[in-house]
């Protein structure tokens, strides 16, 4: 297999090059960045399959050449409200299979209205394979699939997961993106409609088998592709959680920009200033959460009565974004769905299988069973507790507060 991985010198895009360049499935593996002496160094790191080359994604035409060579190629360029649709239309064009980190709302749903165009030309695209979306996508499946009707699915994210590799006085695209999101409106399923509401609302969440804690509106892809998936779904929103100092100040930013005070550089310039000062240490930040890093959950019905399913990521292939994001990305590539058109996650892949070929990228190669922990209101709490302690330090944590 040829893969060709754009923004493969950045933090995401280099974590996805080293799986995919250590996999005997990949023949050649195309480093390419448009900072071409980094994209050099990282092939030179990765070995005799991988080559560099500079690319500038909004070159069409050379973007469609690079791609002509591939069969697949991994997308980590951000944000992917500027990149993304434009970046998929040019692998449509070449006839190449796609696969993305696409964390934003707005093209996620210009990407799936290419569906007929990718179908046409026989290519597959996947958006959003990352932790959330990506992950979250798969554990909300897994949700959704062990009751007899849902209504509600929520899907949650730990800011401690989003932190970078190495910090920067510039702001990231990740930076861009949450500027993005806490300065407009965020799509949502409210009443079995997708309705837009301001960013960072509280959100109580009952979870089973540990209690209730409280997340943050988010402006992330899950609700408008979970309910694309599954129609009947009628309550859907995705949560951040981060402390309330932290959230204050995204409001504060979000309303700066919002009411003209501030333009989105700008904001996006401080958020990046407060993120270098910000602690470092994700499994401290983790611990202290009241709920799991990477969770769904979903309500409705099981067994004739009213019942809550959750799912938490119990294994994690690193404990920063690059890892969390760029590793979900390369076995979403190795797992090369075929099925022409554009999907979301959940639509291409079963938990089982995505979560039995990461399970040898987490942390000490764990079982493949406990990636996805499971625990329910229809079950006692005793049964509730082990599944959270089973071979899972971050769970555990939480089974202990």
């Amino acid at each position: 297999m040829r893969v060709l991985v754009l923004g493969a010198a950045g933090e995401v895009g280099r974590a996805a090059a080293r799986v995919l360049a250590a996999d005997a499935a990949v023949d050649r593996l195309v480093v390419a960045d448009l900072a071409a002496d980094r994209a050099r160094a990282v092939a030179a790191e990765l070995g005799e399959k991988a080559t560099a080359q500079p690319i500038d994604v909004t070159d069409h035409a050379a973007l469609v050449a690079l791609m002509r060579d591939a069969d697949i190629v991994a997308n980590t360029v951000g944000p992917f409200f500027r990149f993304g649709p434009g970046v998929l239309r040019a692998a449509i064009e070449a006839g190449c299979d796609y696969v993305d980190v696409c964390d934003d709302p707005e093209p996620t749903q210009t990407m799936l209205d290419m569906h007929a165009e990718a179908e046409a030309a026989g290519i597959t695209a996947v958006l959003g394979v990352g932790a959330s979306p990506g992950l979250a996508n798969l554990l909300a499946a897994r949700c959704i699939a062990g009751l007899d009707r849902v209504d509600t699915v929520l899907t949650g994210w730990n800011l401690a997961i989003a932190q970078p590799q190495t910090r920067s006085w510039q702001p990231s695209a990740a930076v861009v993106h949450g500027i993005e999101q806490v300065s407009n409106t965020i799509p949502v399923i409210r009443g079995g409609r997708q309705v837009r509401e301001r960013p960072l609302r509280a959100t109580v969440v009952d979870y089973p088998g540990i209690g209730r804690g409280t997340g943050w509106t988010f402006g992330h892809p899950e609700p408008v592709t979970l309910a694309r998936t599954y129609p009947t779904i009628t309550e859907s929103v995705n949560l951040a959680l981060a402390p309330r100092h932290v959230v204050a100040a995204l409001q504060l930013l979000g309303r700066g920009v919002t009411h003209g005070i501030l333009s989105r550089d700008r904001a996006a310039s401080v958020a990046a200033l407060a993120e270098r000062l910000l602690p470092t240490e994700s499994v401290g930040l983790l611990a202290a959460s009241q709920l799991p890093p990477l969770f769904a959950l979903a309500s409705g019905e099981h067994g004739g009565a009213e019942a809550t399913l959750a799912c938490a990521l119990g294994q994690v292939p690193g404990l920063t974004m690059a890892e969390v994001t760029g590793i979900p990305l390369a076995v979403g590539a190795l797992l090369r769905a075929a099925r022409p058109g554009v999907h979301p996650p959940e639509a291409v892949f079963t938990p089982e299988r995505f979560f039995g070929r990461l399970a040898p990228h987490c942390i000490g190669a764990p079982a493949p069973e406990s990636l996805a922990v499971t625990t329910a209101t229809y079950r006692s709490e005793d049964a509730d507790r082990q599944q959270l302690q089973r071979g899972s330090l971050i769970t555990a944590l939480l089974a202990g507060h």
